[in-house]
């Protein structure tokens, strides 16, 4: 075994005992109030980061005391830099009030960040890749409101700026003529509606999810850039075997109008979809999407995943069968928080070529 891999696995290890420490501490202390708050140093991995060092905190909690019926609440807080000299400091949740009359997500987000870009399109060459960095302030809120079982109707606030931007003056930036490639800021009100049915936030084993909304940016509230973006995620959760759950998920990311800037376009890759791929390494303004996870426990706290992935880009909305690109993987799970099925999770994403590489995060890919 390559040494780097060995120190990756004893990394793991170590981080693992830090969050068991302190997960039994403090529900120790704090069972009373059904409040779990976990504070530890964190180590990930993914292909767009290299190693990232930093601290993490997340939190599980009921809003209402008496509330026995709504899913647990959950706050997370992240402060990362890694290898590639990237900082990301970041705010994101999930809160359930009383009889989940409504639902409140959010996610704030600081980045500074160096990425790589090939241009516009799903038949980008590997050796257009050129090196770029960003700097961005991003907000997201989306409260809904409960309609019926498991029905909901929600507005969208979403807040993007792009402070600057450094890339090769006269490369593909320029060649393509990319929108929103000097910098800009948008701000846009949606709508949105949610049907939702899976018995556990983080990683359910039954239940059905669909969401579909649509969020206008436009100069009256305040953007620089006019267009709708319209997304819609579908996603089924089943037990199919003793302790084993297929978990199944379309996804379609959709922008209209010709003026969509570079940070809201459709990018294929990341750590929750396509693994395999570099986040980003295939942008446009469509997306299509499907996932396929199947997810075992093994033994106590610890788990396997194996994964299959199909995707693509694309400038308007119809798909080729032989442009869609591919991943598979597996994995393996820790659970922090055995009642709430809160996992670390590490995964390996293989796809065409040289894509493919390590994840190790918080949480399920979806």
């Amino acid at each position: 075994m390559p040494s780097y891999i060995k120190m990756f696995f004893k990394s793991i290890i170590l981080n693992c005992i830090l969050l068991i420490i302190g997960a039994n501490s403090f529900a120790q202390k704090d069972s009373s109030k059904k409040l779990q708050i976990l504070v530890f140093p964190v180590l990930t991995r993914s292909i767009e980061t290299s190693w990232s060092f930093g601290v993490a905190g997340t939190s599980t909690f009921r809003m209402s005391k008496s509330d026995t019926l709504s899913r647990t609440s959950n706050l997370q807080t992240i402060l990362l830099y890694s290898l590639k000299k990237q900082l990301v400091a970041a705010i994101n949740g999930a809160q359930y009030f009383k009889n989940e009359q409504y639902v409140l997500n959010e996610q704030l987000s600081y980045s500074s960040f160096p990425d790589k870009f090939w241009g516009l399109g799903n038949q980008t060459l590997n050796q257009a890749e050129e090196a770029y960095d960003f700097k961005q302030f991003y907000t997201y809120l989306h409260l809904m409101r409960k309609m019926g079982k498991g029905i909901f109707i929600g507005g969208i606030y979403e807040y993007q700026n792009l402070l600057e931007t450094n890339y090769k003056p006269g490369g593909i930036f320029d060649q393509q003529q990319v929108v929103g490639r000097g910098g800009y800021h948008i701000s846009g009100l949606g709508l949105s509606f949610t049907y939702d049915t899976r018995n556990n936030a983080f990683a359910p084993d039954k239940g059905n999810f669909a969401q579909i909304y649509f969020n206008h940016f436009s100069p009256v509230f305040g953007s620089n850039h006019r267009y709708t973006n319209i997304v819609v995620d579908l996603r089924k959760y089943m037990t199919i075997r003793k302790n084993g759950v297929l978990a199944l998920q379309a996804y379609s990311f959709n922008n209209t109008g010709n003026d969509v800037p570079l940070r809201s376009l459709a990018t294929l890759g990341g750590m929750n979809s396509m693994r395999g791929y570099y986040d980003g390494r295939y942008r446009d303004k469509n997306q299509l999407v499907f996932q396929a996870e199947f997810r075992q426990n093994l033994y106590k706290r610890f788990g396997m995943v194996a994964f299959g992935n199909m995707g693509d880009v694309s400038h308007g909305l119809s798909y080729q069968l032989s442009d869609l690109k591919y991943t598979v993987g597996a994995g393996l799970r820790y659970a922090l928080n055995k009642s709430e099925k809160l996992n670390i999770r590490l995964d390996y994403g293989i796809g065409p070529g040289k894509n493919q590489g390590f994840y190790f995060e918080l949480g399920e890919a979806f």
